[in-house]
């Protein structure tokens, strides 16, 4: 298994088999709607919009996106990278129609023997799990920037803690999640996750959803 970076283990260490088979449940169909106000039909169109044929997926949680996107191929090139041995097993079960090549890494370290481009990278509800400050867990888009053909996309979304409308339970939850570790977002904001992008892509779109922030980015 891979060392974790700093703390990046408390943020995958929760999804376990058990935590796992609640997540869709828990999360996408009650969390998103009821308290982080972005519905996961939302995530899910931003989701399709940006999927290609050759595409890669880090911090797979369920695999729910992939499951229920449409591919623009019948054999799609997938791979798919997270540090938590659970959630790759459980995602590449659920779409091994589509043959997923797995990898488990820590994304805040270097990638050891990279493989060949992607024309998509999907980094769904990934950042406010990753441990420290934006300009520290960014370090993710430094790593794989280098995976992205010329033209693909990066995408994906992610719960922000400040400079977003929070309902009271929105807020008590996000502080728990913190305290616990399986969030590390008090300081991840609009402005920060945009000067994340700009730093590192020609172009980028962000668009707040409630308390989430959808985003996708290229370079030309």
């Amino acid at each position: 298994m891979p060392t974790p970076v700093d703390s990046t283990h408390a943020g995958q260490a929760v999804y376990t088999r058990r935590n796992l088979a609640l997540y869709d449940l828990i999360v996408l169909r009650l969390s998103n709607r009821g308290i982080w106000r972005c519905p996961t039909s939302r995530l899910l169109e931003h989701y399709a919009r940006h999927l290609s044929a050759n595409h890669l997926d880090v911090g797979v949680g369920t695999g729910f996106f992939l499951d229920r996107s449409r591919f623009p191929s019948h054999q799609p090139r997938l791979a798919l990278f997270d540090l938590n041995a659970d959630s790759l097993s459980h995602t590449a079960a659920r779409v091994k129609r589509l043959q997923p090549q797995t990898r488990q890494l820590d994304i805040l370290a270097p990638i050891e023997a990279p493989p060949a481009p992607f024309d998509s990278i999907g980094v769904n509800y990934l950042l406010h799990c990753l441990p420290g400050p934006m300009t520290h867990k960014a370090r993710a888009f430094d790593h794989l920037a280098p995976l992205l053909a010329p033209g693909a996309t990066l995408f994906g979304a992610t719960i922000l803690g400040d400079g977003v409308t929070r309902s009271s339970l929105a807020r008590r939850l996000m502080a728990f999640y913190n305290a616990k570790g399986i969030f590390s977002n008090e300081a991840d904001t609009p402005q920060a996750l945009e000067r994340a992008l700009t730093e590192r892509f020609s172009h980028h779109q962000i668009e707040i959803v409630g308390c989430v922030a959808l985003f996708s980015a290229r370079r030309e």
